[in-house]
C-alpha cells in the first residue's frame, strides 16, 4: 500500500513537471511578440496530426487560413515546439534566398550511425550539406541531362509499346501504379543502369522497394514521428528512417553495380557513372570549376562507398514517386478538362512536326503548353506539399525579436497554391496560368513546388524532364477520359509522405489511330 503511494505520488510530481514545462515553453512566442495561436496542451496547435484522416499539408493549409491576417509570418506550436509559419511569398523568399545562411538546414531526422542511407543530400546538414551539393550540381547541368535522355527515350518508347499492346484488350487503366512502373524502370536506368522491367513485372524488386520507401505502416509512422520531435533521443534508440532489408537491397545494387563497371571497364551516361567519377577521382568529367575550386582548397574529397549508396538512393526515392503522382495527378485533371487536353495533344504534335516526327531533348523544351499543364498541376498536387527549414544560428526578425538557433519554420506551399488572392478560383484546373504574361502578375515565389534557393531540388530538371516525356507521349498516342471507377475529386492520401492520391486511379483510355 504504502509503494503504490508512493507510485501515485511520483506519476503527480511528473505529470506536474510535464504540464509545467509545456506551459513555460508555451510562453516563448509572447515573449518574442510574435503572432500566435493560442495552444492547447499538451498538443499545442498540431492535435490533427494525431489523427489518420488529414494530411499534414491541409492541418498547415488550416493554420495558414487562421493566421494569415498577421502578415508575413507568425507562430504556432508543434506539441511543445515553436514553429514559424510563412505566411506570404515576399517572406519565403527572405527564408529560401535572402537569408538562407540563417536557414540552411531542413530540421528533419536522420542517423547516420544506424542508417547509413539517410546520409544523403536531402537529409544532410551544414558544412557537409553544402561540400556535397557543390559535388552533386553539376550532375543534372544540361549536358549530362541531354546524355542521359536517351535512356530515358528508350524507357519511354517501351511503355509506348506496352500500353499498345495493352488498349488492345483493355479500354479501362489503374493509371496510378503504371505511371510508378514506369518511372521505376527511368530511375532504375538512370540511377544504377539496370532494367528493371517493371512494366511487365510489377512485383519487382525495385517496385517492392519503392512502395516500402513511401507507405509507412503505422508502429512505424508514429516512431518516425516520434524521432522528428526528439531527435536527439531517436538517435540514442537507434530509431531508423529506412528498414535494414531496403539498406541492404540498395547497398547490395550499388555495390554489386559498381563491381561490375569496374571490373569490367563498362562505362554508361547515368547517374551512377558520375557517383563513380566522385568516388574515384574527387570530380566528374568536364566539372573543371569544382575542380579548381577543391585543388585550390588544399584537399580533394572522395565520395565514399556509403555515399555513394546514400545518393543513389534518394535520387532513387525522391525521382520515381514524384515524378509518377505529377503525372497520375495531370492525366486524371486532363481526362476532366478535354479541352486542354486537346490543347496539349496539340502542342505535342506541332512541334513533332517541327522535329521529323521524333522525340529529342530539344523537342520536350519547345513544348511549352506541356509544361503548363504540369506547373498548373504542381501548382493544385504539389507532391511535396509543406516546406520545412530550421534556425541554423540566431535570427533577427523583422520585430527586432531574435529566434534561437534550432527553430523550426514551415513553408505552406500548398497553401500558398490554393489560396484564392494568389490564384483565382484556386481549385480550377487552367494551364493557361503559367503562360509567361500571366506569371509576370504575381510574386514568383507564390508558386513554390520544388523549393526555391540554394536548397531547391537539386534532381528538379531531371523530375520535370522525364515528366514531360510521360505525359507527351501517352497525349501523343492515347486519349483519356473518367470513367465508371473515376473518382471525381481525386481523394489524397493523408499519411503518405507524398502528397499523392489515396486507392487506385483508374481512367478510360484509348489508342489516338
Amino acid at each position: 500500500m504504502h509503494f503504490l503511494l508512493l507510485l501515485l505520488a511520483a506519476i503527480v510530481l511528473l505529470f506536474k513537471w510535464i504540464y509545467t514545462h509545456f506551459r513555460t515553453r508555451y510562453r516563448f512566442w509572447k515573449e518574442h511578440n510574435v503572432p500566435h495561436l493560442e495552444p492547447r496542451f499538451p498538443v499545442g496547435n498540431a492535435g490533427d496530426t494525431l489523427k489518420s484522416t488529414i494530411h499534414f499539408a491541409h492541418i498547415m493549409d488550416n493554420l495558414y487560413r487562421q493566421l494569415k491576417k498577421y502578415g508575413d509570418y507568425a507562430g504556432i506550436y508543434f506539441f511543445r515546439d515553436p514553429v514559424l509559419v510563412v505566411l506570404s511569398p515576399e517572406f519565403a523568399k527572405t527564408v529560401l534566398v535572402k537569408d538562407f545562411n540563417y536557414f540552411m538546414d531542413r530540421g528533419v531526422y536522420s542517423n547516420e550511425k544506424d542508417d547509413p542511407l539517410s546520409a544523403n543530400l536531402f537529409f544532410m546538414e551544414g558544412h557537409r550539406w553544402r561540400k556535397l551539393r557543390a559535388k552533386l550540381t553539376p550532375t543534372f547541368t544540361t549536358g549530362k541531362l541531354k546524355a542521359m535522355f536517351h535512356t530515358i527515350l528508350a524507357v519511354g518508347e517501351h511503355f509506348d509499346a506496352f500500353l499498345n499492346d495493352y488498349t488492345a484488350k483493355k479500354d479501362e487503366v489503374e493509371i496510378k501504379d503504371l505511371l510508378a512502373r514506369f518511372t521505376t524502370d527511368i530511375i532504375g536506368s538512370c540511377a544504377f543502369g539496370i532494367d528493371c522491367n517493371s512494366l511487365e513485372n510489377p512485383n519487382s524488386k525495385f517496385r517492392e522497394m519503392g512502395k516500402r520507401m513511401i507507405n509507412f505502416p503505422k508502429l512505424k509512422a508514429l516512431k518516425i514521428f516520434f524521432a522528428m520531435m526528439f531527435r536527439k533521443q531517436a538517435r540514442w534508440l537507434g530509431i531508423r528512417f529506412n528498414d535494414e532489408d531496403v539498406s541492404e537491397f540498395f547497398f547490395g545494387v550499388v555495390r554489386e553495380t559498381i563491381r561490375y563497371r569496374e571490373e569490367n571497364g563498362v562505362q554508361r551516361k547515368d547517374f551512377m557513372q558520375l557517383l563513380i567519377e566522385l568516388k574515384n577521382k574527387g570530380y566528374m568529367e568536364g566539372d573543371s570549376e569544382g575542380l579548381v575550386e577543391e585543388v585550390g582548397n588544399g584537399r580533394l574529397e572522395k565520395l565514399t562507398f556509403e555515399e555513394i549508396a546514400a545518393q543513389a538512393f534518394v535520387f532513387f526515392f525522391a525521382g520515381f514517386e514524384t515524378s509518377a503522382t505529377t503525372m497520375t495527378f495531370a492525366l486524371h485533371l486532363l481526362a476532366s478538362n478535354q479541352e486542354a487536353q486537346e490543347q496539349g495533344r496539340k502542342c505535342v504534335t506541332e512541334v513533332l512536326d517541327r522535329h521529323d516526327g521524333k522525340f529529342s531533348y530539344e523537342a520536350l523544351l519547345e513544348m511549352n503548353y506541356i509544361d503548363c499543364i504540369i506547373q498548373e498541376t504542381l501548382r493544385i498536387y504539389p507532391p511535396v506539399a509543406t516546406i520545412h527549414r530550421m534556425t541554423t544560428k540566431p535570427y533577427k526578425l523583422p520585430n527586432g525579436s531574435v529566434l534561437p538557433e534550432g527553430i523550426g519554420v514551415v513553408i505552406p506551399n500548398l497553401a500558398f497554391h490554393r489560396d484564392p488572392e494568389l490564384f483565382p478560383e484556386p481549385m480550377q484546373f487552367r494551364p493557361e496560368r503559367f503562360f509567361e504574361a500571366e506569371k509576370e502578375k504575381r510574386h514568383n515565389f507564390s508558386h513554390l513546388p520544388f523549393g526555391e534557393g540554394p536548397r531547391v531540388c537539386i534532381g528538379m530538371r531531371f523530375g520535370l524532364l522525364q515528366t514531360r516525356m510521360g505525359i507527351a507521349m501517352l497525349l501523343k498516342n492515347f486519349h483519356f477520359r473518367l470513367c465508371s471507377k473515376s473518382d471525381v475529386p481525386l481523394k489524397t492520401d493523408p499519411v503518405n509522405l507524398i502528397y499523392g492520391p489515396a486507392g487506385d486511379v483508374w481512367l478510360g483510355i484509348e489508342k489516338i489511330q
